[in-house]
């Protein structure tokens, strides 16, 4: 598995990788897991909120929305007219 773009996170993403990992495998592939219940969304939904902080830090995140932004248009292709 590999880091986190965050060092501080990395402890965070090493548990989330393998939880997924393990319920990817031994019940989502097998059919008696689904995505709506992924055991493991706590600690991505921790790992994320992790990383936020570090990408807010290093202003990366501005960059982000203003790529969000303008690909809007191709999103909306892509994934429906959500906007």
């Amino acid at each position: 598995m590999s880091q986190s773009l965050a060092t501080q996170c990395n402890e965070l993403k090493e548990r989330y990788d393998t939880c997924f990992l393990k319920w990817y495998s031994e019940k989502y592939l097998r059919g008696i897991g689904t995505a709506e219940n992924n055991e493991c969304q706590d600690l991505f939904k921790e790992y994320n909120k992790c990383l936020k902080v570090a990408l807010k830090e290093r202003g990366i995140d501005k960059l982000l929305e203003e790529a969000r932004e303008d690909n809007k248009e191709n999103d909306a292709v892509y994934f429906g007219n959500k906007k």
